[in-house]
């Protein structure tokens, strides 16, 4: 058996043994070209002559438009839209969400389902720090007695009695009819109830957009439009609605009829509020129902 050391001498005179490339011309056999070479400068060439094809091709794709032609690549375009669309779509979201509070908030306030405190504003028993009631001063300070006087003295005037809007255009009466109920601000009914027949159509009292409209137990079927300068206009106790949230409505346009459905109804009569900044005000001083 020959040794490794002789293996290895072969293997390396094979590599390097010396072969010449000569092209010559067909016809006349002429020499045109001549290369000495050897196996180990064709395997070097080819790995390097590889490697610069590889290294070309990806530069290429990468920092040049042709990658966009490449099967199950996205193209720029494609990505940057894909981005705007997202971003438009989590704004429409987020535009919802406070829609959705909002109109959940005036549906609670109309059917008087109000919490008095949120799940995250409530404060557990063990969250509170002791107090040594040495300590604590149970007497008013004078800035104190000042600010109570001056709390007081503003209380004599109620907002709510002094809510009021200058109605330069006319208020279209929702029904015609007696008023069996009048405004009173005191007892809290923000609202003027008019007598009138069952099934009689209830007319929007000026352009605006419908904000709110659903059944609740107490009111039954609720109406709301929201008109221009701050105005809101409410119309409860119907027995149908002919609007849905969002539709914009006219002046005189019926939008439900009148009914007698809810806990709160004693006969067929539309219960009416008139809102202004979020104050109410009286709707006979604008509007006559008779």
């Amino acid at each position: 058996m020959s040794s490794p050391k002789k293996d290895k001498r072969k293997v390396k005179q094979k590599l390097l043994h010396k072969y010449r490339l000569v092209i010559l011309n067909e016809d006349t056999f002429e020499e045109r070209l001549s290369f000495q070479l050897s196996k180990l400068n064709v395997i070097i060439l080819t790995a390097i002559s590889t490697l610069l094809l590889i290294s070309g091709t990806a530069l290429l794709i990468a920092f040049t438009p042709i990658r966009e032609f490449i099967p199950g690549y996205s193209s720029t375009a494609l990505k940057n839209k894909a981005t705007r669309l997202t971003i438009t779509v989590d704004s429409l979201m987020a535009d919802v969400e406070i829609n959705d509070i909002y109109f959940k908030s005036i549906r609670n306030m109309l059917t008087g389902q109000l919490d008095s405190l949120s799940a995250k504003d409530a404060y557990s028993i063990d969250d509170t720090e002791p107090v040594d009631a040495e300590t604590v001063n149970i007497y008013a300070s004078q800035q104190d007695s000042i600010l109570r006087e001056k709390v007081e003295q503003e209380d004599k005037y109620s907002l709510l009695e002094k809510a009021t809007f200058n109605a330069n255009f006319t208020l279209f009466p929702p029904v015609s009819g007696q008023i069996s109920e009048e405004y009173n601000a005191d007892a809290k009914h923000y609202a003027v109830d008019i007598v009138t027949e069952k099934d009689e159509p209830v007319k929007a009292t000026l352009d605006g957009t419908v904000i709110f409209s659903e059944w609740s137990v107490e009111t039954g079927y609720v109406i709301i439009i929201e008109h221009s300068r701050g105005l809101i206009s409410v119309y409860k106790h119907n027995n149908s609605l002919l609007k849905s949230q969002g539709d914009l409505v006219t002046a005189g346009e019926v939008i439900a009829v009148v009914g007698d459905i809810g806990e709160f109804s004693y006969g067929p009569h539309l219960h009416f509020e008139l809102w202004v900044d979020g104050y109410p005000v009286n709707p006979s001083d604008y509007i006559n129902f008779e």
